[in-house]
């Protein structure tokens, strides 16, 4: 046999071998799930994903498909979009001078003056010290006879030192429209202001579910002097923000991190968790108690908080915050639809229609979901496995093997 015709033989051979493997085991790039939709009148739908769905999904949503088959039983896939129904926030720097600084023996003023008809409600302040704990406040005037009350005796606060680095030094107030602010700050030192920055910020609430953990459990780590905090949602949810409820009345400014259970491993000592990491910030009696990230389908939160040489503090609750999911879809043929989703080797598709948002229109029909059914397949009728037994999957690919591996020494031989 020719050198050519050996080679010819043998490239059939691993075809056939990838063939077979391929048609053995393909079967698991399939979505794991399905549910129909029901009540598609229209071209434009909507559909508010379920709780229950994102836990049998990617982190990353990659495999949510809409799959139809029509009545000549050709499978279409409809086009989506994925809306987030997060908070806006824009944020507009407003010009202004500072003049007329004064002291007295109470504290020191400082007067801004902006451009006439312009509302904000932002100031955020630095200062040349790094150690201050201050009473300020804040007047507005349109004249600078008459002023009015903006911020009475609110709190301004820097700690560095080796084990502290915190700094709350923004003014927060209602929208205010006056072409002057002063500013008092109750101080026996000097307060050396560096800059100032005055903000109009613009914020369009987003649409969230609020979710109360079903358990919570608190323990004291006396060796690491820390507060570990867990807590377990009802099912996987999409979340971003927490909210930790303190009871303790005293000042405080505590470093913490914010972890979810990830991925858990059996081990021959039992079940080992691992955790991964969320975010970071402080616990402070100076402000709200938030903690806010990226949106992470998550069930088990931990919050680890470092007391140092402090008791530690009495969490009283935990409030967890989710974005409402919504998919926005075009039909364009009579069909049975289904949502499909699980499949975690799925990449994310690209659609047209993200790039024509605008056509969208406003007023959305939202659709109806039917009962989950597992395990399903490419078609509209459920089809049985090639092999029951996966034994035979193994015995097959044996033989092919062996054959393979005979064919290649006979011809070897032959050369």
């Amino acid at each position: 046999m020719k050198k050519h015709q050996l080679k010819t033989t043998v490239s059939l051979l691993i075809a056939l071998l990838l063939f077979s493997c391929d048609t053995l085991f393909g079967q698991n790039d399939e979505y794991r799930y399905r549910r129909e939709l029901y009540d598609i009148r229209n071209q434009w739908h909507s559909l508010l994903l379920p709780d229950d769905i994102f836990g049998k999904i990617s982190q990353s949503m990659n495999d949510i498909r809409i799959i139809g088959y029509t009545p000549q039983q050709d499978t279409i896939e409809v086009p989506y979009v994925l809306r987030l129904a997060a908070k806006k926030v824009k944020t507009h720097n407003v010009d202004f001078k500072i003049f007329n600084e004064s002291h007295n023996d109470k504290g020191y003023y400082y007067t801004f003056e902006l451009e006439p008809n312009v509302s904000v409600n932002k100031i955020v302040l630095t200062f040349e010290q790094e150690n201050f704990d201050w009473r300020v406040y804040l007047e507005g005037s349109n004249n600078q006879n008459q002023w009015f009350s903006v911020l009475d005796d609110y709190r301004i606060v820097s700690i560095k030192n080796t084990l502290t680095d915190y700094e709350f030094t923004t003014l927060t107030f209602p929208n205010a429209q006056y072409r002057y602010f002063r500013l008092f700050v109750k101080s026996n030192e000097k307060p050396n202001l560096m800059k100032a920055g005055i903000i109009r910020e613009e914020s369009t609430e987003g649409k969230s579910k609020i979710y109360t953990p079903t358990h919570m459990n608190s323990t004291i780590q006396k060796k690491t002097k820390q507060s570990v905090i867990d807590i377990r949602l009802s099912t996987v949810v999409p979340i971003w923000n927490l909210n930790v409820i303190i009871q303790d009345t005293i000042d405080y400014y505590r470093h913490a991190t914010v972890q979810y259970l990830s991925d858990s491993i059996k081990t021959a000592h039992g079940w080992e968790y691992v955790f991964s990491y969320l975010t970071s910030g402080t616990l402070s009696s100076f402000e709200k108690n938030e903690f806010t990230f990226n949106s992470t389908n998550i069930q088990n939160i931990r919050i680890i908080v470092d007391n140092q040489d402090n008791a530690p503090l009495t969490v009283t609750g935990i409030q967890a915050k989710g974005y409402i999911h919504e998919l926005v879809f075009r039909f364009s043929e009579k069909a049975t639809y289904f949502l499909v989703y699980g499949n975690n080797n799925s990449v994310k598709p690209q659609y047209d229609i993200e790039y024509f948002s605008d056509k969208i229109p406003a007023n959305l029909t939202e659709l109806r979901l039917g009962e989950e059914q597992s395990r399903i397949q490419n078609t509209d009728e459920p089809m049985s496995p090639l092999f029951e037994n996966k034994i035979w999957l193994w015995v097959i690919l044996s033989v092919v093997i062996v054959v393979l591996g005979w064919f290649t020494l006979s011809m070897i031989k032959k050369v």
